[in-house]
């Protein structure tokens, strides 16, 4: 029996690894390492809670877990990083297509949204998930979610427009 539960929690895991990860990317503003540290404690709950949970919904739950683990991750005031006395070369420059450059673009601002509203921004139009979801994900009544939402995006919005200007 616990065999097959293992076997259930891995093709779950193998099926949803690359949405999940890029959904906790999109939660820490596109820092791949700190998502891949996120999305390696929301699974390993997820594998504690997997009996009670593998039949319902584990994605809602794994989802639930990354957006509380990216909110106190947030919070976080020192990430452990220490200074150099030589930066190291710059990457070399590549070919990439204009979706990569809108998505880095999308990300960096993502990245500069409160936690709560980049959450909300990401649940409600990257996973699509209706208010009421947004909402029991953050904890919060629905009319707190949508308020983050219409927050986020107008923020979003501002953002992207204040980039764009040429800069004189």
């Amino acid at each position: 029996m616990r065999q097959l539960q293992a076997d259930e929690f891995h093709r779950f895991v193998a099926a949803r690894w690359s949405a999940l990860l890029h959904l906790a990317r999109l939660l820490t503003g596109g820092d791949r390492h700190r998502a891949e540290d996120l999305l390696q404690e929301a699974l390993v709950k997820l594998w504690f809670a997997w009996p009670k949970v593998a039949e319902q919904a584990p994605e809602a739950y794994v989802r639930r877990v990354l957006v509380r683990a990216a909110a106190r991750s947030a919070r976080r005031r020192w990430w452990g990083e220490h200074p150099v006395d030589q930066l190291p070369d710059p990457p070399g420059v590549a070919d990439e297509t204009a979706a990569v450059d809108e998505r880095t673009r999308l990300e960096a601002m993502l990245a500069l949204l409160p936690a709560r509203q980049r959450a909300a921004v990401v649940l409600r139009y990257y996973q699509d998930l209706p208010e009421r979801h947004v909402a029991e994900v953050l904890g919060c009544p629905v009319g707190t979610a949508r308020s983050l939402t219409a927050r986020g995006v107008a923020r979003l919005r501002q953002l992207l427009a204040e980039a764009a200007k040429p800069v004189e």
